[in-house]
């Protein structure tokens, strides 16, 4: 049923929740992939000032200094899931999150996504938004939305 799944992380505690997931679907569906994914936005810093101050080499160093904060997270992450149950792998990307987790889906041909939310609702969701709504809405394959444990309704 599976053969690729796509677990979203952004390096939270919070975001992890997904992980017990993530492990009952490697040993359900041992020849299936999954992919860690950590999506980095890129820091802009839109004062003019500051923006002539830095150069480009100073804003690929930031870049390059979030990339591999990343992906040693990931590597973290892997340790702790284990070599048990289906072949994993990690991919950081740079950009806006929920546009990247959508076009990566597409373009890797994944089956699922499985996704942290923190369950907000009413005037806290509509000011800070949803990451995760934003993907479900965007995404055209079935996206598994996990309430990260003691968020309440409203959070």
């Amino acid at each position: 049923m599976y053969r690729k799944i796509l677990a979203t992380l952004d390096g939270s505690k919070l975001s992890e929740c997904v992980l017990p997931h993530i492990e009952a679907f490697r040993k359900g569906f041992p020849e299936c992939e999954v992919v860690l994914l950590r999506v980095v936005e890129p820091v802009y810093d839109t004062a003019p000032a500051h923006a002539q101050a830095i150069s480009p080499e100073q804003w690929k160093s930031r870049e390059n200094a979030m990339r591999s904060a990343a992906e040693d997270y990931l590597k973290d992450v892997m340790a702790q899931l284990g070599h048990q149950g289906s072949p994993i792998r990690s991919e950081v990307i740079i950009g806006r999150v929920e546009d990247q987790i959508v076009e990566y889906a597409e373009e890797k041909n994944i089956d699922l996504i499985i996704i942290a939310t923190h369950g907000r609702s009413g005037i806290t969701r509509w000011v800070r938004g949803s990451v995760a709504d934003r993907v479900l809405r965007s995404a055209q394959i079935p996206v598994l939305m996990v309430r990260a444990p003691g968020t309440k309704e409203g959070e």
